[in-house]
């Protein structure tokens, strides 16, 4: 049985993979687990410089899910490359940096900073709802995420993967404007724009009044639209929203997905990730599947 692929130039020893803004740099989740169990870590959304994110409540739950305006909260990219990085390098795993920025200018310098880094890939965020500049400014049109990929590929020369927003008309298109300005894969879908009021105070209840929905609430309209994106590009999907389990992530999978990512599942029970690999062996071997890439884009439509 060989669970090992090869998303976008980076080597995997499985497709299981953890969400960025929900696993940190790794180090509280590896009091859990060894972190090399892990096809892959996405890192907290990094910017060119800190960050002190969004003013709190920044956190709610809602029905199968829960909102979050954090405000990618992170201590800049000097920073990572001196503490973090090191303590990501002990694991046999690949290492994706999510980038972040409020201006193209910004993503450009920060991804040079990032090619002179031993990691394995980027993350080009360009989909966060919950900060006032930047990421979806450029994210919500096939022309503004065509450009900035293309200036970042220009200073780039790891693999590059363009996450994707789901808070646009067709995400198809967008996406496309992602692998026509040379991106190497895709990931989708970063959370759906959501709101939650505290009817005894009449006010929202995150201080910026609007987050980010994530969790299994929203996994229906992410397999959808890994399916849609799958259908229109040649490159390849990193899939996520909602996934908790083995049969979430096959499920991405046969929609398209090659690899998938984990998120708010992380926070409901830190072992999400690795029940989640023990599950897709289980599906393997219950179905005599010898190679895990046999399963991507194999959904029979109606």
């Amino acid at each position: 049985m060989n669970t090992k692929i090869n998303f976008a130039g980076i080597k995997m020893k499985n497709p299981v993979t953890v969400a960025s803004g929900t696993f940190g740099y790794g180090r509280e989740y590896s009091d859990f687990f060894d972190l090399s169990k892990l096809g892959g870590i996405i890192t907290k959304g990094t910017s060119l410089k800190p960050r002190s994110g969004n003013k709190p409540p920044r956190v709610c739950e809602t029905a199968s899910g829960m909102l979050n305006s954090i405000g990618l909260q992170n201590p800049g990219v000097e920073y990572f490359a001196e503490y973090d990085l090191p303590f990501l390098k002990k694991f046999d795993t690949a290492i994706i940096v999510n980038a972040c920025g409020s201006t193209i200018d910004e993503y450009v310098e920060l991804c040079k900073i990032l090619n002179t880094l031993d990691i394995d890939g980027v993350e080009l965020n360009l989909s966060c709802p919950n900060v006032k500049a930047g990421c979806m400014a450029f994210g919500n049109t096939y022309e503004g995420v065509k450009e900035i990929t293309k200036q970042v590929r220009k200073v780039l020369d790891k693999p590059l993967i363009v996450k994707l927003t789901p808070n646009v008309t067709d995400i198809a298109s967008i996406a496309k404007g992602a692998e026509d300005a040379g991106a190497d894969g895709v990931s989708l879908i970063n959370t759906l724009l959501g709101m939650k009021i505290d009817i005894n105070t009449k006010r929202p209840i995150l201080a910026n009044n609007t987050g980010g929905l994530s969790g299994p609430a929203i996994k229906p309209v992410a397999v959808r639209m890994v399916y849609q994106v799958a259908q229109a590009v040649n490159i390849p999907i990193l899939g996520m929203g909602g996934i908790i389990n083995g049969e979430d992530a096959i499920e991405f999978m046969l929609a398209g997905a090659k690899a998938i990512s984990i998120g708010a599942g992380n926070f409901i029970d830190p072992y999400t990730s690795i029940e989640t690999i023990k599950g897709i062996e289980n599906y393997m071997n219950k179905n005599s599947i010898e190679n895990i890439e046999e399963i991507v884009g194999k959904v029979q439509m109606n």
